[in-house]
């Protein structure tokens, strides 16, 4: 098959840019159906070192190329992302195919509709391969809690590739699939993107629609695209976003051009550097890395401006008591009566519903029922959720202010680059504060993304969040889309990993 120029090796999907694999199969350069096959033996050979798919539908996707070939050779327009191999993280529900959140409790549920971002994916011409692993129910920054095992990262197999989608990050790097989706309650795309060196966009909240993603904390939820460069995140966010308006919360602004945006350049954005984002706990080859890129902006024609966002210290605590609160009523409908698990063992209604969730939901959402069920009892709502919202207010409002001073935020991503598994697993509190840096646009529902801006010393990949106002996508493309241009960290790739041969010491 020949492939793109951009692809490492002409044998080889590695590496592939989206558009140019949506160019060649529409330029009948090569076969969807061959592409789909390049990227089903790549998950067969090399997953089970990564465990990023939860299911692969290969049957599935096979028809679906050989769908889109036959529209093209008969002359049809099928879409901007003709037969590109995609993943979606296993929150999107899916017509036909088991959707579990990475859960127990959701074992065997085939949903009967399908969520609108991976319909307008399908509308598109994309190809969808399988399902991808994640925390349970999105909660967690390690990809250690889903019911089905960890994801590795495909930069060091004893790091994790972040959470909570950490199976849709790991596999865009390992070129598992050329893009995937997946969902952002308080970095879950960012942060991941940032540990396994790929693009992850969190748009505006309303910009995507929520219809048919498994609800975590509602006002919180945002679904976005991973992509290996920034033109394979806008080419995917492009299709994904706007209106839908069997989600209330959708937002009627136009679709943006992104792509044409990440090719404008930055002369004359005012790039602010908000001073509490670096401090006491950064890794110093983060902080190194995120400031040397902070530089590249400035010798790109960038204008550099210190900004404050004083409410930043309260994001987190703000962060777990209203995202704990609104998981607390959204877990409450997994009771083993319409869908899903339900326990062999009970011989009342009340055993049904204890031993069901007893059963069915893993320690993490167990303890943020909890705490979100604690923080929502008569007595302790104003005390704690209802001062959670104001301080949330006050988060905004910072956005705001800072954004009148300039037209994008850079900072890190993360505070340190992937850790090891099991260094965090013990103490829930040092797991959270792996988000310190990307709860508070959520809180603020404004867009942020992550991408690669260099590596450690043990080369592991470190993350540069840009943040927009919000509807401001296309401000937040040609910020990322110069400092691509103008580097090449984003053409580095991930050995394949080697897979561990059965029976071996």
């Amino acid at each position: 098959m020949e492939l793109p120029s951009d692809a490492v090796d002409a044998r080889d999907v590695r590496g592939a840019g989206i558009a140019r694999l949506a160019e060649g199969v529409r330029a009948r350069k090569f076969k969807a159906r061959d592409l789909t096959e390049a990227y089903l033996d790549r998950v067969a050979r090399l997953d089970r070192a990564l465990g990023a798919f939860l299911l692969v539908d290969s049957e599935g996707a096979r028809r679906r190329a050989d769908d889109i070939d036959r529209r093209i050779a008969a002359g049809e327009d099928v879409g901007p992302l003709a037969g590109v191999p995609i993943a979606l993280k296993d929150i999107f529900v899916t017509r036909g195919i088991e959707t579990t959140c990475g859960s127990k409790i959701l074992r065997g549920f085939v949903p009967p509709y399908e969520s609108t971002a991976s319909q307008r994916l399908a509308d598109a011409g994309a190809v969808m391969l399988g399902k991808l692993n994640m925390d349970e129910f999105a909660m967690g920054s390690s990809t250690e809690n889903s019911s089905r095992g960890p994801v590795r990262n495909p930069w060091s197999l004893a790091h994790v590739p972040g959470g909570s989608s950490g199976g849709s990050a790991a596999a865009v790097a390992a070129s598992l699939c050329a893009g995937s989706l997946g969902t952002d309650t308080g970095g879950s795309i960012r942060q991941p993107a940032a540990m396994c060196g790929v693009v992850g966009v969190k748009p505006t909240y309303g910009r995507v629609s929520r219809f048919g993603v498994i609800a975590f904390a509602s006002s919180l939820d945002h679904p976005g695209p991973f992509g290996r460069t920034v033109d394979d995140a806008a080419a995917l966010l492009e299709v994904i976003a706007g209106l839908d308006p069997r989600d209330a919360t959708s937002v009627p602004s136009p679709v943006g051009r992104y792509r044409e945006a990440a090719r404008a350049g930055v002369a004359g954005l005012r790039v602010g550097v908000p001073a509490e984002y670096f401090g006491a706990g950064m890794d110093p080859e983060i902080e190194g890395a995120v400031r040397a890129a902070v530089d590249e902006f400035g010798r790109a024609g960038a204008k550099i401006v210190p900004v404050s966002l004083p409410h930043t210290k309260y994001a987190i605590a703000t962060y777990y008591l209203i995202c704990t609160a609104e998981a607390s009523s959204n877990l409450a409908r997994y009771d083993g009566i319409r869908y899903g698990y339900r326990t062999p063992d009970a011989r009342s209604l009340d055993e049904l519903y204890t031993l069901t969730r007893g059963e069915g939901f893993g320690p993490e959402p167990k303890r943020r029922i909890m705490l979100g069920t604690y923080v929502l009892r008569s007595g302790y709502y104003d005390a704690y959720y209802n001062q959670a919202l104001k301080a949330r207010r006050k988060v905004a409002d910072d956005f705001a202010a800072a954004f009148s001073l300039c037209d994008v935020l850079v900072t890190p991503t993360s505070p340190v680059p992937a850790f090891k598994f099991g260094e965090k697993t013990e103490d829930p509190l040092q797991m959270y504060l792996a988000d310190v840096m990307t709860v508070a646009p959520n809180l603020a529902g404004v867009p942020a993304s992550s991408q690669c801006c260099g590596f450690t010393r043990a080369n592991l990949p470190v993350g540069l969040q840009i943040i927009a106002p919000p509807l401001g996508e296309e401000a937040l493309f040609r910020a990322a889309g110069a400092y691509e241009a103008r580097t090449d960290w984003h053409r580095r790739l991930p050995a394949d990993p080697v897979v561990p041969v059965e029976g071996a010491p």
